[in-house]
């Protein structure tokens, strides 16, 4: 068995929470800053502020017809703010179209092609994981680390799993499977494993805790998530490039996201591998070395990131106060505030990820994305940052609030119509004239606000499409010209009737955080996400009420605006039947048979997803079925897990645990060890397996067990 350390000597590296109040001193512009980058912001936001003033003229037009009121007057004010959204979407957009057309994606010198770059410095590949599935974890660092052994640099890197886990099972299943991925891959002492008893600011502070402990001995650090796979050449390239560029600190890539099976992750992962590129070489070009950080497949400068990154507690209660909870964008913003450049470089391959399989499974993971963005209402006002890292933090907090401020616009809009319906209009008003005041409502102007704010918010869409075309391995592997604008298609169609959903989804979740209820920290299922018709009707059927409440509404009023609202109408309506079919993989994978709504990634699979496939389904089958039965009877995997257990606590040192306390007194009283088991709660459980004595106790009442069956 192996009998390397399961982790090196600790080196201790200083992380401190960083004061959003103080001032830090004036820090100089990157050495790494694009040439011009002031006129390519000017370019794309003037523009957005340009087409946005126009957008409120026409609207302001519009909605005067026939006189100022109320509620003409929030809609316009509504109206000006989502335009602006969609605005700068759109011109972010046309910049990416332009510079993905000129293969302008990369940056410090990094290269898709040509020889890597040989390597001085240590890197660290951090795998955080929290309850997820070991097989899949372990596949995955394992193809990453074949991958970079086929580079020959291999040994400029340590590989470190970062366990946050809270079921006992899984932890055990954990330890398991890496000690054979251990054995399989005979590098003893570059692959470590730290599971932390406490998961005090979840990932954030599980990073930060290895900053912490071992951060001194690696200048840099490869921030990984559970379902990410890297390839070796990309890892070595990035490596490269921090090398060379000093004043970096972090460099991110754009994940493609992959092994999609129903139809709407199939939906998700088309969208993320043809509009995804557009959008991030757009915002890689006026972003430039004031860039953002998605949280994983990024790689880091330790000693930026522990000098500048240590997140502050955020004052006041639950959800808004307490441990920021998207951290990502908070560190980099912290990082660039002390004059260190954030870099994106969309144009380098071999980053992947997964996406959740269905509308339900992404609805939990935005819930608590959301309460994390809103949170970053308290970190705007941070003293030094750049203004580009505050319209980051703007753009996390708009990417939620807009969708109870469409609603409100919806809302608003229908309360006009039905106020014109019903209500006698005034023709003359409070002042005498010998003229009335005719009410009128220019159709073909309103026609025409229609169809530029449609086209505005459509043609990113078209344009990547056109992209797409463009590059011939791109173009054949999303199923050619045809198949891939029927794909587009598809794709708009089918979102479109979501959309209405995720913006009550979404709404819902923004009113129960002002509300003051926590997400909480849920794992992210990865798999199939087919969801049962009675779960589905249960969580649905309220935005199915709600659309034929509207739809009721709508046809009272007038057929004209029943017919305009029809694409937000028949979405609701369909809340159910829509979240169903769409978690399901029969359509997904039917229409893959046919072509559509495919990526390259799929038709020529890069090797290393290759292989982190077809290993997760082959290291499946070796987690053990019951993994504490499987502890207690396996003396290298009880004799590994004692040994990665943590001190035990000295006399004064913190308060006992309170589930440790109790899940030893019912250890104590019970006599087998199912009963014991019985009694044990999750967390209690947990706590004894991590404790020596409640796993001398679990062992006692095994050998009983396994004697009385002797």
């Amino acid at each position: 068995m192996i009998q390397a350390p399961f982790l090196p000597p600790e080196a201790p590296l200083g992380m401190k929470a960083q004061s959003l109040q103080a001032r830090p001193g004036r820090s100089a512009r990157p050495m790494t800053a694009p040439t011009l980058i002031g006129l390519r912001r000017l370019l794309v936001i003037g523009s957005a502020i340009a087409l946005t003033l126009a957008a409120a003229r026409e609207m302001y037009l519009v909605l005067n017809g026939a006189g100022p009121s109320l509620l003409g007057i929030v809609v316009l004010l509504l109206f000006v703010v989502l335009f602006a959204w969609i605005a700068l979407a759109f011109t972010s957009a046309v910049a990416g179209f332009v510079s993905l057309l000129g293969h302008g994606g990369l940056s410090l010198g990094i290269t898709r092609d040509g020889p890597l770059p040989e390597l001085s410095a240590r890197t660290a590949l951090l795998m955080p994981t929290y309850n997820e599935n070991p097989a899949r974890v372990m596949a995955g660092l394992q193809a990453i680390i074949e991958s970079l052994a086929a580079t020959g640099r291999l040994g400029a890197f340590d590989v470190f799993v970062l366990s946050d886990t809270t079921n006992a099972d899984v932890w055990i299943a954990e330890e398991a499977a890496f000690l054979s991925l251990r054995e399989r891959l005979r590098v003893q002492a570059r692959v470590f494993y730290r599971r932390r008893a406490k998961n005090t600011e979840r990932k954030a502070g599980n990073i930060a805790d290895w900053v912490r402990r071992f951060g001194g001995a690696y200048p840099q650090m490869m921030t990984l998530d559970a379902d990410s796979v890297m390839d070796g050449g990309t890892i070595v390239r990035l490596a490269g490039a921090m090398e060379r560029h000093p004043g970096v600190a972090l460099i991110q890539t754009l994940p493609v996201i992959v092994n999609g099976n129903t139809l709407f992750a199939r939906m998700q992962q088309f969208a993320g591998r043809v509009y995804g590129p557009m959008i991030a070489y757009g915002i890689a070009w006026w972003h430039g070395s004031e860039g953002n950080y998605w949280g994983h497949n990024a790689i880091i400068r330790t000693r930026a990131f522990a000098e500048q990154a240590g997140l502050p507690t955020l004052p006041g209660r639950k959800p808004f106060g307490g441990h920021i909870l998207s951290h990502d964008f908070v560190e980099a913003a912290l990082m660039r505030r002390a004059g260190w450049a954030i870099h994106m470089v969309p144009g380098l391959p071999g980053s992947y990820e997964e996406s959740p399989p269905s509308l339900t499974d992404i609805a939990i993971r935005d819930r608590r994305w959301c309460q994390g963005n809103l949170q970053h209402a308290k970190v705007l006002p941070a003293r030094g940052l750049h203004w580009v890292s505050r319209l980051h933090l703007m753009m996390g907090i708009g990417s939620y609030v807009t969708s109870p401020l469409w609603l409100v616009f919806l809302l608003c809009g229908i309360a006009i119509s039905v106020q014109s319906h019903f209500l006698r209009p005034e023709y003359f008003g409070a002042t005498k004239s010998l003229f009335p005041n005719w009410p009128r409502v220019d159709p073909v102007l309103a026609r025409y606000v229609f169809i530029g704010t449609m086209a505005i918010l459509l043609a990113p869409k078209l344009f990547a499409w056109i992209a797409l075309l463009f590059d011939r391995q791109a173009r054949r592997g999303s199923g050619g010209a045809l198949r891939s604008l029927l794909s587009v298609l598809i794709e708009t169609l089918v979102g479109g009737l979501v959309a209405p959903i995720a913006m009550l989804i979404q709404t819902g979740g923004v009113l129960s955080i002002l509300a003051g209820r926590d997400s909480g920290w849920n794992a992210q299922r990865r798999d199939d996400g087919r969801v049962p018709w009675r779960e589905v009707w249960r969580g649905y059927w309220r935005h199915m009420l709600f659309g034929l409440v509207l739809t009721a509404i709508a046809w009272t009023v007038s057929p004209a605006l029943f017919l305009w609202m029809t694409p937000v109408l028949l979405g609701l309506v369909l809340a159910v039947p829509l979240a169903a079919i769409t978690a399901d993989r029969a359509p997904g994978l039917g229409l893959a048979r046919l072509g559509l709504l495919r990526i390259p990634e799929e038709v020529a699979t890069p090797p290393i997803l290759a292989r982190a496939n077809a290993l997760a389904r082959e290291l499946e089958a070796t987690i053990p079925a019951d993994p504490l039965e499987a502890l207690l009877r396996d003396p290298a995997l009880l004799a590994a897990h004692r040994a990665m257990l943590p001190p035990p606590r000295r006399r004064g040192e913190g308060a006992p645990e309170a589930d440790l306390l109790v899940g030893l007194a019912k250890l104590s009283d019970a006599d087998t060890l199912p009963a014991a088991l019985a009694g044990l709660s999750a967390r209690e459980r947990a706590a004894v397996l991590g404790d020596a004595g409640g796993l001398d106790r679990l062992l006692a009442l095994h050998r009983v067990a396994s004697a009385a069956l002797v």
